[in-house]
């Protein structure tokens, strides 16, 4: 259940991204450290929630395969310690 809320509030904020980005048709210049570009807002919008949305995803795999990894290193630390006890 509170995947698909997480979910459903996700496709929510996605939602209100696009729709401000396609409501504002004026061209912004974006200085990049090396380059310049003239691109819509809505381009804008949708390229940092983009952005925003892989980091969140890494982060999130990130955190869950470390606590995969302690827990694991939990189970064998108890496994051996019941195998030198017997």
């Amino acid at each position: 259940m509170k995947l698909y809320l997480s979910v459903l509030v996700l496709f929510v904020f996605l939602a209100i991204a696009f729709i401000f980005g396609s409501q504002n048709e004026q061209i912004i210049e974006l200085n990049y450290i090396i380059a310049r570009s003239n691109i819509s807002v809505a381009m804008a919008v949708s390229i940092f929630t983009f952005i925003g949305f892989i980091i969140g995803m890494f982060t999130m795999f990130s955190f869950m395969v470390g606590r995969r990894i302690k827990r694991f290193k939990n189970k064998s630390s108890k496994l051996q310690a019941a195998a030198i006890s017997k």
